[in-house]
């Protein structure tokens, strides 16, 4: 959490971008797992931690940017709760905290509400990715859930995105905290590393050392040696000795700033060579990426670019044939390449996504394409200095991928298919780091977690880590 007067900034930014009426940022509520008194792990709304900073469940604030008067709502905590969970600050206590003055219950804000929809004053809020919140939503502006949507803001979400891509020097080292975590976590998986290995054992360790270090995991842990399924979870499935073990995670820090690494790793210690021919072409093509990275490059240009060296590797190992343009600009590479590069990174791991990703990707200059593989690219547009980006290329043989582009005729031109089933054991690979947009051009953030095939080798041989 940071002083008062960087949330007191934040909000006079955010009216300074609106031409007036009230602003409602509801944060989260409990989430109830199987039954109302046994709930997730609470995680606050991550706008309402931007502008308000506070991590705890039930609260609101409410701008009037007419009057320049924010308030914090909440219900006070009854004896009780008190008993259950025990005490916690007062509100006022809280909102002082965050540079708030004004409190108030649920109540009196659905009466402040009801008053000023009377007089046809606009209400800002954002699109709710949560079913509670459109309930909330639909309770306190008088619309029905499914209505909500109509009375979504553009303006307040335009000025959120805007504030929110662009961070601050506290954000970025509160990222390169969230990726130190990360750091010590995959140091404490490479010694069990090995053929036999379950891969939810492998998993409970990293979440454990992100745990114990005082961080959480900043979404579903992706551990699996079948890493051709892009978000496989793990299984109880023990590593075999000729598998690639894709390891996709990330620490949250205790401010709730995430962090997003994957690494692929030889089962066996060591990279057979066709894994290590695949590998290499995966890290020349992050490569290529971080040197686009800059400030007024597209990240679409960045993204074809990376797709562009992925081509040239599978042609060079005969899975593929040129032009090397022509093969990108058909869309070939996506059988093998079929995510997007990268996207924000922030308070969310998918940094806005939950206000819509066309709103925080693409823009009037650089909209979304309809072409099957760029399409999922979730973000294209310009970068800007003190946006921090993912940059994570991968190569993957998926057998019912293959099979579908196969029988349809997809880019028979450029996919040489008798040659793809040699390769259809191999997984997938991917390689991804964090970045931080600078005025020239980019720093990849965080301690250097190891990524060189050779590097990994050293590291997974007995005694190397």
């Amino acid at each position: 959490m940071f002083a008062s007067s960087v949330y007191e900034a934040r909000r006079q930014a955010l009216a300074q971008g609106l031409p007036g009426g009230l602003v409602l940022l509801p944060g989260h509520g409990a989430s109830p797992v199987n039954f109302a008194a046994n709930w997730y792990p609470f995680r606050q709304d991550s706008t309402f931690l931007y502008y308000a900073g506070l991590a705890r469940p039930g609260l609101a604030v409410l701008m009037d940017l007419d009057a320049a008067e924010t308030v914090l709502v909440a219900e006070d905590a009854g004896p009780d709760e008190e008993i259950w969970s025990g005490p916690r600050p007062p509100l006022q206590e809280d909102a002082l905290r965050v540079g708030i003055r004004a409190t108030g219950t649920w109540s009196q804000l659905a009466d402040r509400l009801q008053e000023a929809r009377s007089r046809g004053r606009r209400l800002h809020y954002l699109a709710p990715y949560r079913a509670d919140q459109a309930l909330t939503l639909a309770r306190l502006t008088g619309q029905s859930p499914a209505g909500v949507a109509d009375g979504v803001s553009e303006a307040l979400a335009a000025v959120v995105i805007a504030q929110r891509l662009i961070k601050e020097d506290r954000e970025v080292a509160a990222i390169e905290a969230a990726l130190a975590l990360s750091a010590a976590a995959f140091q404490e998986i490479l010694p069990a590393v090995t053929p036999g290995a379950l891969e939810t054992v492998l998993a409970a360790r990293l979440e454990a050392s992100m745990r114990i270090a005082g961080g959480r995991p900043a979404f579903a842990t992706i551990v699996t040696g079948r890493g051709a399924i892009l978000h496989g979870q793990p299984a109880a499935r023990p590593l075999g000795e000729r598998d690639l073990l894709l390891v996709d995670f990330g620490a949250e820090e205790p401010g709730g700033y995430a962090s997003d690494i994957t690494r692929t790793l030889p089962a066996s210690g060591r990279f057979r060579p066709e894994q290590r021919a695949v590998y290499d072409i995966v890290r020349r093509a992050q490569n290529q990426a971080e040197l686009g990275l800059a400030p007024g490059a597209t990240f679409r240009e960045v993204h074809l670019a990376a797709a562009a060296v992925i081509v040239e590797g599978l042609v060079d190992m005969g899975l593929m044939a040129g032009p090397v343009d022509a093969a990108v600009a058909a869309g070939a590479h996506a059988l093998f390449f079929p995510h997007g590069l990268g996207h924000p990174l922030g308070l969310d791991v998918h940094d806005l996504e939950g206000l819509g990703e066309d709103r925080v990707g693409y823009d009037q200059e650089v909209t979304r394409s309809p072409q099957w593989g760029l399409a999922a690219l979730r973000f294209g547009r310009r970068l800007q200095a003190g946006m921090v980006m993912t940059v994570e290329p991968g190569i993957y043989f998926n057998p019912a991928l293959a099979a579908r582009w196969q029988a349809e005729g997809r880019c028979v031109a450029f996919i040489r298919y008798g040659r793809l089933g040699a390769f259809m054991g191999l997984g997938g690979i991917r390689v991804e780091d964090d970045f931080l947009i600078t005025a020239e051009g980019a720093r990849r953030l965080g301690p250097p977690i190891p990524r060189e095939a050779a590097t990994l080798e050293a590291l997974l041989a007995p005694g190397g880590a």
